[in-house]
């Protein structure tokens, strides 16, 4: 039944791509026909991920399409379930919110038929990958969800920033995807065959272990935005629509996880600890770039996409603990830093899309992206502000949101390290614990300034002073995804004992003492070393809260006297008076100087004599040192071989004969 439902589930979302083949500038196709289906689609797929995990069961079949000699093989097993509830729940409140966030280009000079079409292949992609049971259909569909979400980032092609974005994006989606596939071919050439059931078995070297786990950690880690190859991701995620940067921050960053475990710990299989210090150091970087770079960013969803960086590094600390632990003989500590792990990406799906969807309901409501045209949102778009402060909770790890709880069961794995034999790694582990609780601070900080500097306050220019308040649809998308942030958070050791059954079947393996003291607990090592109740924590903060309100207020609100705050002497307070993102910041951009290559200009402009200045302008970039150290070095190489190969066009037929003739004999040479 769940594998027929996850099979539903691909039908639906490839109806509503066809289905909106006909919609062109008629919105009313969208609404009425092609987003149902994808709710429809997000809905199976997420009963039919609910049903495998809660079972720990595993589905197989076989698709009479493909190769002749490989048809394709479908597996749906407690991994894949995992990630086809992500997929589910974040297509279905992305099916609610969308009718309403694309009434702005009903009529727009962009026909809606490419928007509909490709956001039905996208989804398409992304189940298929989590289905694939084998190289050849995983391929595919991994090609699928790259092409497609290529033709959505450039959506607004008249721009010419959103079609460099798109090129950088499928420039690197396609060099990951050879790395993939190469990681694939290893497998495959010691596996005598493509479906994943023949890798399984096949009995690698040390040396071709490790080949194919890096080129699976490049192709995979690229996709999913590890530092340094994350470059696409700050400059495509801004430019798509943003109901779809929900799903690719969201779900797609999380399906490239997904092939990660899914190569490392299951195909490949016999882990080793050097591989884990690779993605532990490498996560380590990540998270806290990550934040860095989104600390200074005043384009909120540029501020959202770096985000993700630090969330995915996040993600690969937990990764690389599992298998540090797991290469040195610690599999039980091994197993409980993967349910981290994919607690946490599960946690990142949920608050991320909340945060992209509301970012999305702020600016098609403002028409404003920079934060420093926004304030008092808060008045303007009450339930946004609220979910949306849901999502900051969450994502800065304050309990009793889902967000704390993932990642204190990361630090509850990297306490553990004294149990480990190598010196080196009882020293690295505790280093990087260190590094990610520095990130989760600044990651506070980051969403202080976004919510205080959008919401809160006076409004900062005349849009954001007319925004309203967004549709029902739009506003019940992001309650739904609050909601889960919220029963995440309040109930881990229900998410938890599902996620348990992932190692249970991947690794032969579970972790028994998880919830010893029945599910008000969270006791991840042993209920003497360190429990937690996120139900009794929400208790706490509920009472607190009604006791501060009941001494704040001791004969009923009306009894507080209210008066104007004091201007200074400045007269009335306006929004100039208010902290702007830049000066937020700025202590933080001096402290951590060495991080960023900041161009800084200031325009003075005076009057004829020069004596009074009249305008006063500053202007600041921050730009990636990743692309100084990285790809600009690479793009001079290219450009530098490109006009080597160019001599070899000469324009005269004698030459070109020449060539032919040549590259004959060397076939046959070949050939003999």
């Amino acid at each position: 039944m769940a594998l027929n439902l996850a099979f539903a589930a691909v039908m639906a979302s490839l109806l509503s791509a066809a289905v909106s083949l006909g919609a062109h500038r008629r919105i009313a196709v969208l609404r009425a026909l092609a987003f149902p289906l994808l709710g429809l689609a997000g809905a199976t797929a997420a009963v039919a991920g609910l049903i495998t995990l809660s079972s720990g069961a595993v589905f197989t079949d076989t698709l009479p399409i493909g190769l002749p000699w490989l048809h394709w093989q479908v597996r749906l097993d407690p991994l894949s379930a995992l990630f086809l509830i992500i997929i589910g729940i974040v297509t279905f409140a992305v099916a609610l919110f969308g009718p309403g966030y694309l009434r702005e280009y009903e009529h727009g000079d962009h026909p809606l038929v490419q928007l509909g079409v490709f956001t039905g292949l996208f989804i398409t992609g992304m189940l298929l990958v989590v289905l694939a049971d084998d190289a050849f259909m995983f391929m595919i569909a991994w090609e699928v969800m790259s092409l497609s979400s290529y033709f959505l980032v450039v959506f607004h092609h008249e721009q010419a920033a959103n079609r460099r974005a798109g090129f950088l994006y499928l420039l690197m989606a396609h060099v990951g995807g050879l790395m993939i596939l190469l990681g694939y071919g290893v497998l495959a050439t010691f596996g005598d065959g493509f479906a994943f059931a023949s890798m399984r078995v096949a009995e690698l070297s040390p040396l071709w272990a490790s080949v194919a786990f890096a080129l699976g950690f490049i192709g995979f880690g690229m996709k999913a935005g590890l530092v340094p190859l994350h470059a696409w991701l700050p400059e495509a995620h801004p430019v798509a629509p943003s109901h779809i940067s929900a799903l690719m921050s969201g779900v797609m960053l999380k399906v490239a996880v997904y092939g990660f475990i899914r190569m490392s710990l299951d195909l490949i299989g016999d882990v080793h600890w050097g591989w884990g210090v690779t993605a532990l150091l490498v996560g380590s970087v990540s998270a806290l770039l990550g934040v860095l770079y989104a600390l200074q960013q005043n384009d909120l969803k540029r501020l959202l996409a770096y985000s993700s960086i630090e969330n995915i590094g996040v993600i690969f600390i937990g990764l690389g603990l599992a298998m540090v632990f797991m290469g040195s003989g610690h599999p039980k500590l091994g197993v409980m830093a993967l349910v981290a792990a994919l607690f946490h990406a599960f946690n990142h799906a949920l608050f991320k899309s909340l945060l992209f969807l509301g970012a999305g309901a702020v600016i098609q409501r403002s028409h404003e992206q920079n934060l420093e045209r926004m304030g008092g949102l808060l008045t303007r778009l009450p339930y946004t502000g609220v979910f949306f402060l849901v999502g900051v909770i969450s994502i800065s790890s304050l309990p009793p949101f889902n967000g704390f709880a993932s990642e204190w069961l990361i630090f509850q794995a990297a306490l553990q390290a004294g149990t480990l034999d190598n010196g080196v790694l009882r020293i690295l582990i505790p280093f990087t614990a260190a590094m990610l609780a520095l990130t989760g601070a600044l990651v506070v900080v980051c969403f202080v300034k976004a919510y205080g500097i959008a919401f809160l306050g006076q409004p900062r220019s005349r849009r954001v002073r007319h925004a309203r308040q967004v549709t029902w649809g739009m506003r019940s998308a992001q309650g739904l995804l609050a909601v889960a942030c919220l029963l995440a958070g309040v109930l881990p050791t229900t998410v938890v004992n599902l996620i348990l059954q992932i190692p249970t079947q991947l690794l032969g393996t579970g972790l028994p003492s998880v919830t010893a003291h029945g599910w008000l607990w969270l006791t991840p090592v042993s209920p003497e070393v360190a429990s937690y109740s996120a139900p009794l924590v929400l208790l706490g903060l509920l009472l607190a809260w009604f006791l501060a309100w009941q001494l704040l207020h001791p004969r009923g609100p009306r009894s507080i006297r209210r008066g104007d705050p004091w201007d200074c002497g400045f007269g009335p307070l306006s929004s100039r008076m208010q902290y702007t993102g830049t000066a937020f910041a700025q202590p933080l951009r001096r402290i951590f100087a060495p991080v960023w290559k900041v161009e800084e200009r200031i325009e003075r402009q005076t009057e004829a004599d020069g004596l009074r200045v009249i305008r006063l302008s500053h202007q600041q970039q921050i730009i990636d040192h990743s692309w100084a150290a990285l790809y600009e070095p690479i793009g001079r190489w290219v450009m530098l071989v490109a006009r080597r190969v160019t001599r070899l066009q000469q324009g005269n037929i004698r030459i070109y004969l020449a060539y032919s003739f040549f590259t004959l004999l060397l076939l046959l040479w070949l050939i003999s």
